[in-house]
């Protein structure tokens, strides 16, 4: 005698293109389009205020580049990092049902020593970088910033440098290794989201000065890097350490362009080796140069987290 089961009733097109077969929220595709228009809007709205601001500035003073006054910088930077902040607060606790710190923003007793190690980490493989390309002759030393500056002045620089770095780095990881990356993991799996949030990550930076599609494709695998540090630990504060270095000494410390940004070096230097391996006036990331010290820096990674005691194979849940 066989045992009647109920007939599954199916569901409707609305719900198998909108909702999740698991539980009662948006398919993942739907949350981060939700979420890149939720981001947007809060952009723009945070935003305005600092735009005015540039405005006036370049009316004023006509000889000072926006792209390259930190002040400026710095302020549109927070208004983003308030804005994405936001919008991902937003997103995570309405449209994913999860707690915020879920992606990877608990904080325990490796926060620290995260982003302390990602930070001194990629100030070695941007020194890697510089040295070689010194080595090699593609690279011309200048100066130092204090030749031209008062003590005070160059702190003030460092510093004002470093803040505006730590805002770029912590929206960045937010919203790529962050949101996205875990996002698109649910929803597909694990490499295809890493492949997926690093090609948005390039395709972004499209935007900046002296960008190309070598530039993109360099971001690209920068995003690999990055999006490293949370698979290791499963938390974004060794990704968030190495974003926030990797820029400080690429640009603040050694002087390169980030991301075809200009802004203040300690060490004055110029480029003038091959394109397709300096990276030009973008920056290493847009060069060949950057991959083998990205791929000490990997190894690196591997052996700091080898010895983690907590599991990592899934996603934490809040």
């Amino acid at each position: 005698m066989t045992e009647d089961r109920p007939t599954p009733v199916p569901r409707s097109i609305v719900k198998r293109l909108f909702l999740s077969p698991e539980e009662r929220r948006l398919r993942a595709a739907w949350r981060l389009l939700l979420h890149a228009g939720l981001m947007g809007i809060l952009t723009v709205v945070v935003s305005l205020p600092v735009g005015v601001a540039a405005a006036v500035v370049a009316a004023l003073q006509p000889s000072v580049s926006i792209l390259e006054s930190t002040p400026i910088l710095l302020a549109s930077s927070l208004a983003s990092l308030v804005a994405i902040t936001l919008a991902t607060w937003l997103a995570r606790r309405f449209l994913d049902r999860r707690s915020f710190r879920s992606l990877g923003l608990q904080v325990d007793r490796h926060t620290l020593p995260d982003l302390v190690f990602g930070f001194m980490l990629t100030g070695l493989v941007m020194g890697v970088v510089y040295l070689a390309e010194w080595r090699l002759g593609w690279l011309q030393f200048q100066g130092w910033a204090w030749e031209s500056l008062s003590g005070a002045g160059v702190l003030a620089s460092v510093l004002g440098s470093l803040a505006l770095f730590v805002c770029v780095g912590f929206q960045e990881e937010l919203f790529s290794r962050g949101y996205h990356l875990q996002n698109l993991a649910e929803g597909l799996n694990l490499p295809w989201a890493v492949l997926l949030s690093s090609a948005v990550f390039g395709v972004l930076h499209l935007a900046n000065p002296h960008a190309t599609w070598a530039a993109a494709a360099g971001i690209l695998v920068a995003g690999y890097f990055l999006a490293y540090g949370w698979i290791r630990t499963r938390r974004l504060w060794l990704s968030i350490g190495l974003h926030i270095g990797w820029n400080f000494f690429e640009g603040t410390i050694f002087g390169f362009a980030v991301s075809g940004t200009r802004g203040f070096n300690l060490i004055r230097q110029t480029v003038a080796g091959p394109v397709w391996i300096t990276g030009g006036l973008f920056g290493p990331e847009a060069g060949t140069i950057v991959l083998p010290a990205i791929a000490l820096g990997a190894a690196l990674i591997w052996a700091y987290t080898r010895r983690r005691t907590e599991s990592t194979a899934g996603f934490q849940s809040p």
